[in-house]
């Protein structure tokens, strides 16, 4: 057995091929139609994506993706690719590492393939995402499952379920906004990507979730839920920061169709700031280790221009874990734990 390696696989979201119109329809159209994600009846779920957001939404999401592509693709598949490739090298040759998209190329069923001769020793699976959904996590842990369902031999699995207030990673998020002189700006957002009230209300199981401050700590009753999480991280990484509890908002953003979805929203805590006379905000978005198209663009472009509509000046991006090779130290503490 002392052989046999251990096997560790990362997994993103996934990103289009290209900035096209056709692979960013393609690329929608796999991420919408999971269940996970758009949590509605199959017929409802299949007419919703494939008549009316598909086809609507691509030229539009094409053109901002051109905005942020690079000569080697997304950021988000740049970023994976240095990740992998960092970790790898600090973890050794008792490890193979490899890392898949959740919807798109690398398909994990594609790179999953790569584990399964010669036989591992055991598979660890760690999704890309610091606060854990159902839309997000679960799923990467659904389709793995159903993958290894088909194996002769499965090895040892272990998933990853979140990371939400890893010290580390907390204090790699902090010395981030501290770079860019936190004392300068008016008001700190975190801002996380949201997800519909009615997903987070599905994993409730003691009649706790959406009921005044039920997120603003994480307990035993709310411990699964992506909002308490996501507070749990924006209040970890403002204490390593020292900052009082009104120097900071946070909030949700990138919410589609009229369902409501978690509160407050990113854009109306910005438009707020700025009827308030901010001049410069400090955002940080921890629910992406890699930025993409939601902290590249949306943040720092859109909500850039709609705080300057409502009389501010300035929306800083802080960066996000990226490249960082203490961030490949968290990474590897976690596949060797």
């Amino acid at each position: 057995m002392s052989e046999l390696k251990t096997g560790i696989l990362l997994v993103n979201l996934g990103t289009p091929d290209s900035p096209s119109t056709g692979d960013v329809r393609k690329y929608l159209r796999e991420f919408l139609s999971d269940p996970r994600v758009v949590d509605i009846n199959a017929i409802g779920r299949f007419l919703l994506v494939n008549l009316i957001i598909a086809p609507f939404r691509s030229p539009k999401s094409a053109k901002l993706y051109k905005e942020v592509w690079t000569e080697k693709g997304s950021p988000l598949l740049l970023y994976t690719v240095q990740q992998k490739e960092a970790l790898s090298q600090l973890l050794g040759s008792d490890y193979h590492v490899e890392f898949a998209m959740r919807y798109q190329s690398p398909s994990m069923e594609s790179i999953l393939e790569k584990f399964k001769q010669p036989v591992y020793k055991k598979i660890k699976v760690i999704p890309l995402f610091p606060q854990y959904a159902s839309a997000t996590t679960g799923s990467v842990h659904q389709k793995v499952m159903d993958i290894v369902s088909k194996w002769e031999i499965v090895p040892e699995i272990e998933f990853i379920n979140s990371f939400c207030d890893d010290p580390d990673m907390i204090r790699i998020f902090a010395d981030r906004g501290r770079a860019l002189n936190i004392d300068s700006h008016d008001h700190i957002i975190f801002s996380f990507h949201g997800l519909p009230q009615r997903q987070i209300r599905k994993g409730d199981c003691f009649n706790h979730c959406l009921k005044e401050n039920c997120c603003e700590t994480l307990t035993e009753k709310n411990a699964f839920c992506y909002s308490a999480q996501c507070f749990r991280t924006a209040h970890s990484i403002a204490a390593e920061l020292k900052l009082p509890r009104e120097r900071y908002s946070i909030s949700f953003q990138s919410r589609l169709g009229r369902d409501p979805w978690i509160k407050p929203y990113s854009d109306d805590i910005i438009k707020a700031r700025a009827k308030k006379g901010d001049k410069r905000l400090l955002i940080f978005a921890p629910a992406f280790v890699s930025d993409c198209l939601e902290t590249i663009h949306e943040i720092g472009v859109e909500y850039d221009e709609l705080f300057h509509e409502h009389g501010g000046e300035k929306v800083t991006l802080v960066p996000s874990l990226n490249e960082h090779p203490e961030w490949t130290a968290v990474l590897a503490k976690m596949a060797r734990r």
